[in-house]
């Protein structure tokens, strides 16, 4: 049920974006990858955008629309951040902690102002927001301890539990023009981490394994597709039980 729409996904050549272009091509959508990295481009489908950019994101926009008509889904996966991203708590600085939620939270927001706008004259149209357990609970901090690795970032938790919660509102807020907004929350992903960590991690899973990345996209594109058309203010969690115990 995902023929021939129109996607729109941020970072679409990281870990995550990379499977959930490939589902939603598998089940014959259009994927529009709009990445940052000029090396990434991959086809005539790939724009080059910087998702911190209001003019980068506007043009996004416009030149989908110019080419053809109209924007079925957005999927917002893009996570950019700062070099010092993965500080400990007692040592992020305001400006830092301020930057980041401008990279992310605030990206987010705009991207969504201006697609919903479009979404809303279509009286149609899907949006999901890639959130994360962490958006939902705390860190379980000794998942970390003796892998040298620094634990989640504590800008990360606010980020994306700000971002499942704004998902809510503007399925609140754009829901009567038929325009659905709905989150995806991943548990840990697999990605050559220390054998350590991956250890410790699956430990607290009650599936016993990290997340692929071909576990989480199917979730996206179910809710870009009309058979989710009766959802929207959702978040999907996609974590193998993390947050069930």
């Amino acid at each position: 049920m995902l023929k021939n729409k129109i996607i729109i996904v941020t970072g679409g050549s990281g870990l995550l974006g990379k499977a959930i272009v490939k589902d939603i091509k598998l089940k014959n959508a259009i994927a529009i990858n709009a990445e940052l990295k000029k090396e990434a481009i991959a086809d005539e489908n790939t724009i080059i955008c910087d998702v911190t950019s209001k003019d980068d994101v506007v043009n996004l926009l416009e030149t989908v629309i110019k080419k053809y008509g109209r924007i079925d889904g957005i999927v917002n996966n893009a996570y950019p951040y700062t070099k010092d991203w993965g500080n400990k708590f007692e040592d992020v600085s305001l400006e830092s902690w301020k930057q980041n939620v401008d990279m992310q939270l605030n990206s987010c927001f705009w991207i969504c102002k201006n697609a919903l706008e479009i979404m809303k004259k279509q009286k149609s149209g899907s949006i999901v927001n890639i959130g994360s357990v962490y958006g939902m609970i705390g860190p379980d901090f000794s998942i970390y301890e003796n892998t040298g690795y620094a634990p989640s970032p504590a800008a990360y938790s606010a980020i994306k539990g700000g971002i499942i919660s704004f998902s809510k509102y503007l399925a609140s807020y754009y829901g009567e023009h038929g325009v659905r907004v709905n989150c995806v929350s991943p548990g840990g992903i697999l990605n050559n981490q220390n054998p350590l960590f991956i250890k410790q991690y699956e430990e607290k899973v009650p599936l016993k394994r990290m997340a692929n990345p071909e576990d989480i996209s199917p979730a996206v594109s179910f809710l870009l597709s009309d058979e989710s058309k009766y959802i929207t203010g959702h978040n999907l969690v996609v974590d193998g039980g993390f947050t069930a115990i």
